[in-house]
């Protein structure tokens, strides 16, 4: 569901209660079309998201850490200029709608006090922001530039003079009179469907529509332009006292979030509800996990290709090889020819095109009929059975070593593949990336030297028995992890055939059960099985494990192993970072 403006106005009257009066303690740029100000109130840190995301637009106090670009954005460096210790003087939203204009106090480099505007427009694919200087209304900078070829009815760029987003003709859901509600339904012959309230006022979402609608069905018998009296009640009444029973939830089916409203939605009857205790608390948490994966998603697309198109070729590969070792099957046939011809080679002669022999490895004697070509010699005829053996012979010893070359080399993608559509943050890709450098499956130019990120540390868990728990994030890690951190007596478990982490669980002998099926849980988790159930998670000590001369990064074999069968979930447990 997305953003509206009716929960915005929740937003807002929380922001407000926290940052008018406070000044901006720092500002920082983590994504190219996302900000966050940090505030300092009575010694407590308080930081505002604005996220100008064509998917996910929005603005909430977050308490999510965000890594910052080792160089600041352009964008970026301007606030910093402009507002870093300035004071909030007012969070204002503009008629129920979408858009939101917070005034700073701020000192210029002559010592004189300005007021700068921060409108944040939260439009879908249209989002931005835009600071903007109060006294002549002249953009400093937006996040992102939109020129006239784009829009026609205005620009957003340094220097111009900032054009609000044409009004909307709706009604204003927190101020509107009888008189003027009856007139616009007059005018707009407005259809009473679900989405009347949609139609009629500005920032209410097709399904809060469809929930005020639903409401009052359940209250009222009649829903039409004669009972325009009680409809007009009804709305105020929703509206006025919003703020005074206010209901903050999500709702989710399945594990899967669906919507969420600070309005409670009755009509959902058959869903799982949360409640929370703070507008940006549940936006956040509906939100986190959808933009992270898609940015994420997004940085990761290139590999992904990289990969995908390894994958394919190795399928293509496999299917000749499957084809070529299928011909070699007849390999046998040729040699039995080639020493059944030479055995009545006395009997053949040029221009013969079949001979008739006797196959002596038959218990019956039976005749074998063999096509000879006439324009050979009897010995040319044997050298080319034998031949076509050899051939054959030759095809399938190389064809069984390169299919199980190739067939490794799918298990390793595929575990690449996997590692990447689990990596959590920035630096993950970076590993990975580095890893397809290491692998030669990316080539970069000898004068350039690969990108040297802050390299990411396995994952850390403490089970509910108190006891360590690593998993790996990518193939480097997992041999790191399983080779050079691991003890001998270590705990080693991974999914039965399926991409995934090395999972370690540290320097225990008797492990209990309940830290043996978590460590087991984490190792499905983070493996191409994630959505899948009874997933078979092979274990085994460290000992047992051993790498292959020329295996690739995270492949092992192991010996003595046991297996347990778990249904992933995401994990509970303490994660030390």
């Amino acid at each position: 569901m997305a953003l509206d403006g009716i929960y915005l106005s929740s937003l807002v009257k929380e922001i407000k209660d926290i940052i008018i009066g406070c000044r901006v303690d720092k500002v920082t740029q983590p994504e190219k079309d996302e900000i966050i100000l940090s505030f300092k109130k009575n010694r407590i840190v308080y930081k505002l998201l604005i996220s100008s995301s064509a998917n996910y637009p929005r603005i909430h106090l977050t308490q999510f850490n965000k890594q910052n670009p080792i160089q600041a954005p352009k964008f970026c460096m301007l606030l910093r200029k402009y507002l870093s210790t300035a004071t909030v003087l007012s969070v204002k939203q503009l008629n129920s709608d979408r858009l939101l204009v917070i005034d700073f106090k701020s000192s210029d480099e002559l010592g004189f006090d300005s007021v700068y505007s921060l409108i944040i427009e939260i439009m879908g694919r249209h989002s931005n922001i835009s600071l903007v200087r109060a006294r002549d209304n002249i953009i400093m900078d937006s996040i992102k530039h939109v020129s006239s070829d784009v829009n026609s009815y205005r620009v957003l760029y340094t220097g111009v003079e900032y054009i609000y987003p044409p009004a909307s003709t709706k009604l204003d859901a927190f101020n509107f009179g009888y008189d003027e509600f009856c007139k616009y339904l007059t005018d707009k012959e407005m259809p009473f469907g679900e989405k009347f309230f949609t139609g009629t006022f500005t920032g209410v979402s097709s399904k809060l529509s469809s929930e005020l609608v639903y409401r009052y069905m359940s209250q009222n018998a009649e829903f039409d332009l004669e009972h325009a009296k009680n409809i007009y009640e009804f709305t105020v009444d929703t509206f006025n006292n919003m703020h005074d029973n206010i209901f903050l939830a999500s709702y989710s089916k399945n594990d899967k979030l669906k919507d969420f409203h600070c309005i409670k939605l009755t009509s959902l009857k058959d869903y799982d509800c949360e409640i929370f205790d703070s507008p940006s608390k549940l936006i956040e948490t509906f939100y986190f996990r959808k933009d992270k994966h898609d940015r994420l998603n997004s940085k990761s697309s290139n590999l992904q290709k990289i990969v995908n198109n390894n994958i394919s070729r190795c399928d293509k590969k496999v299917k000749i090889l499957t084809r070529t070792l299928k011909e070699c099957t007849t390999k046998g046939a040729y040699k039995l020819n080639g020493e059944l011809l030479t055995a009545n080679i006395y009997s053949l002669k040029k221009g013969d095109k079949f001979a008739n022999v006797v196959n002596y490895y038959t218990d019956n004697g039976d005749y074998v009929k063999i096509k000879l070509d006439a324009n050979k010699t009897p010995s040319q005829n044997v050298q080319y059975y034998y031949k076509k053996y050899n051939k054959f012979k030759i095809a399938e010893q190389m064809g069984t070593i390169q299919m199980n070359l190739t067939k490794n080399e799918l298990k390793y993608l595929h575990s690449v593949l996997t590692n990447i559509i689990n990596v959590e943050n920035y630096n993950g890709i970076e590993d990975i990336k580095n890893e397809l450098i290491v692998t030669e499956y990316i080539k970069i130019k000898k004068h350039n030297k690969m990108k040297k990120a802050k390299p990411t540390k396995p994952m850390h868990f403490i089970s509910s028995d108190g006891i360590d728990i690593y998993v790996g994030r990518n193939n480097i890690q997992n041999d790191l992890l399983t080779l050079k951190f691991a003890n001998k007596k270590d705990m080693w478990l991974h999914t039965k055939d399926i991409p995934g982490s090395h999972v370690i669980i540290k320097n225990i002998e008797d492990i209990p059960e309940s830290t043996l099926l978590e460590a087991g849980n984490l190792s499905a988790f983070y493996s191409k099985s994630q959505n899948s159930s009874s997933v078979p998670v092979d274990y085994t000590q460290v000992k047992n494990v051993h790498k292959p001369t020329g295996a690739k990064p995270g492949m092992v074999i192991y010996t003595t192993n046991k297996t347990i069968y778990v249904t992933p979930v995401e994990s509970t447990l303490e994660r030390i970072e």
